[in-house]
């Protein structure tokens, strides 16, 4: 008898659903929402293309992620608005390897909780398919390097890459492997500390999460 052992193909753009947020393909009729989220150029202000807020900019980077077949927009559940974009790129079988990357939120989205919940979604699909995550973050890019070291990006290296028609960039390479994953998911997180701050005072700085580390890759 001859057992034949077919590969499964990793699915690029599968709906994730978690408590905050939902990820879905990216479509055409989603430029206008995402490029109002895009357009505030704060959130590029520390990323090697930091004209991405610029519309002829921005309009290349959406045409190459609907192209790219792996990016998603992501979704507020509550409000049911487009607050950013995250993308699946080169799946490598041979390597078992794939990376998440071109990433960004709203600000007002920023602070921990999004990001975390998005990256656990995308990972925990990952893991189905690949060993090994990675993640390109511009060596400038302070705030994003924190963002992928707070969800368990280990330093790899660093690699020149290209955005747009500018120069080669170093990025900082992070890999996320999937058994320190699985241990670290499974791990219980310790209890949030809550203080009696004014209603006012607590939704200033907490709302969001518990830093304003947040992210653009």
């Amino acid at each position: 008898m001859v057992i034949v052992i077919r590969a499964v193909s990793f699915d690029l753009q599968p709906n994730l659903k978690g408590e905050l947020i939902e990820l879905r393909a990216l479509r055409p009729e989603d430029w206008d929402d995402l490029f109002a989220v895009a357009s505030d150029p704060l959130i590029w202000e520390q990323h090697p293309e930091s004209d991405r807020y610029k519309e002829d900019v921005f309009r290349v980077f959406f045409k190459e992620a609907l192209e790219s077949g792996g990016a998603f927009v992501v979704v507020d559940k509550k409000s049911q608005q487009i607050i950013g974009s995250t993308r699946f790129h080169g799946y490598d079988p041979e390597k078992s390897e794939i990376e998440i990357g071109w990433t960004f939120l709203a600000r007002n989205y920023w602070g921990g909780r999004y990001n975390r919940e998005m990256k656990q979604l995308m990972l925990a699909h990952a893991f189905k398919f690949v060993e090994n995550v990675v993640f390109y973050v511009g060596e400038k890019n302070i705030r994003s390097q924190k963002a992928t070291e707070k969800i368990g990006g280990i330093r790899d290296g660093l690699v020149q890459k290209v955005y747009g028609n500018r120069p080669p960039a170093f990025n900082v390479r992070y890999l996320i492997k999937k058994p320190e994953w699985l241990v670290s998911a499974r791990a219980p997180r310790p209890a949030r500390e809550t203080r009696a701050f004014p209603r006012s005072k607590w939704a200033a700085v907490n709302d969001r999460g518990y830093s304003r580390n947040d992210l653009t890759m």
